[in-house]
């Protein structure tokens, strides 16, 4: 009888698709996907190590699998946290019987064998893999990510990404495009840490991400963006991301205070950000947007604060998060002095979270009466063009509306980010 798996996935979307991976290299190895935990014969936790936060619920989520698990199988943690502090984790968890990082295979060896770790070196002579370009499943879901790079170049000031992610590694346009049609989806969310820059790591000194997202809308109705470094959004790119029909704009801003993006080690300000928006809105005014910003980054003073409080009330992005500043080892900002007590950063985390909650609001009660194209993830959930999966309010609908289709549907209530639709047909 074939050995049966489960994957418990934590963090970030170029995860999921680090797992739907591993999904592939299993099912070559004979396995079976089990139906519970505690079924599993071989059981890999996928972690998160980006901030201290993530790392904590990675450890609990760890330690929570280990008490329901059957007897005799295997445990195996891989991703950031396994990449990041291969050593201490090993030590820290005897319970785990193998830490794998990004390179090496979650099935080798026995089930129920010796607790192994990458850093007991019995590993080093194992060929690593190349999670990029390894086959993966048909997606269960009418949309899907897809991982088009690996690592990133820039040196933000808050960012320990590089250190264990290593440089940009970009896919070639056909290794990517061949993932998209085997994925069998109606959209593709594209995903990497440094998005716009695909592509100027292949020796040619030139970004192709236009190229890329051209010719992945040849292929599907839609196609999404996520991660955009606001320099790198040119007039070209703009005009592409309209052109598809899912003028979505997921920029990655962190702050709008000039002098503490210089302290983040970032590009940028809010008038510059402000002027990028509104030029977008002139070119096509349904176009929604989202971002994430950093709250109490070292030095932020209370002039940030309401400089950030002032932009997001001017702006009105669809969609925000707000993050409480992680102080991060072999990062500039670990350093850093005026560091923020926490009561006051979760002051101005509340008090940011407050306003963008009554903004998303507001814009998804303007929606109300007009009639939208939806795409049905599940039944009786479904989501336009101005909500990205997983992240943003979704569009409810009648529970017999067909899965994986598009409907027509005519907004007729809003719930807070979720707006409440019946076809219109």
């Amino acid at each position: 009888m074939a050995q049966s798996y489960w994957i418990e996935t934590l963090g970030c979307p170029k995860n999921q698709v680090d797992s739907d991976k591993l999904v592939g290299t299993m099912a070559a190895d004979g396995l079976k996907p089990a139906a519970s935990i505690d079924d599993a014969d071989l059981v890999v936790v996928n972690t998160c190590a980006f901030v201290e936060e993530a790392r904590q619920e990675s450890i609990d989520t760890i330690l929570s699998i280990e008490k329901i698990r059957s007897e005799g199988s295997e445990l195996v943690v891989t991703g950031c946290l396994a990449e990041r502090y291969p050593v201490d984790l090993a030590a820290a968890l005897p319970e785990v019987d193998r830490v794998a990082g990004f390179g090496v295979p979650v099935t080798l060896g026995p089930v129920g064998g010796s607790s192994k770790s990458l850093s007991d070196g019995e590993d080093a002579a194992v060929p690593s893999l190349d999670l990029l370009e390894l086959p993966r499943p048909k997606s269960a879901s009418p949309w899907g990510y897809v991982k088009i790079a690996e690592g990133c170049d820039r040196n933000c000031g808050f960012c320990a990404i590089p250190t264990f992610r290593g440089k940009q590694r970009s896919r070639s346009i056909s290794s990517i495009l061949a993932e998209v049609e085997a994925l069998e989806v109606s959209e593709v969310v594209l995903v990497a840490q440094d998005l716009a820059a695909y592509g100027r790591d292949q020796g040619q000194g030139e970004r192709q991400i236009v190229e890329l997202v051209r010719a992945v809308a040849d292929r599907v109705p839609w196609v999404r963006l996520l991660y955009l470094y606001p320099s790198d959004l040119s007039e070209e790119l703009i005009e592409t991301i309209c052109q598809t029909g899912v003028p979505y704009f997921d920029l990655s801003l962190q702050h709008v205070s000039r002098p503490l993006l210089r302290r983040m080690r970032r590009w940028g300000s809010g008038d510059i950000f402000t002027e990028r928006i509104e030029r977008i809105r002139t070119v096509e005014p349904s176009a929604a947007f989202r971002s994430n910003f950093i709250v109490g980054y070292p030095g932020e003073t209370e002039d940030d604060h309401d400089q950030l409080l002032k932009f997001v009330e001017q702006t009105q992005l669809d969609w925000c998060g707000f993050f409480s500043f992680s102080r991060e080892e072999g990062t500039h900002a670990y350093d850093l002095d005026d560091q923020i007590p926490s009561g006051l950063m979760n002051e101005r985390l509340a008090e940011l979270s407050e306003l963008q909650d009554r903004i998303t609001s507001e814009r998804q009660d303007a929606r109300i009466g007009s009639v939208v194209q939806c795409l049905v993830d599940e039944p009786g959930i479904g989501r336009t063009t101005s909500e990205a999966p997983e992240i943003d309010g979704v569009v409810r609908l009648p529970q017999h509306v067909e899965f994986g289709q598009f409907v027509q549907a005519r907004v007729v209530n809003a719930e807070g980010p979720d707006l409440i639709a019946e076809p219109t047909s």
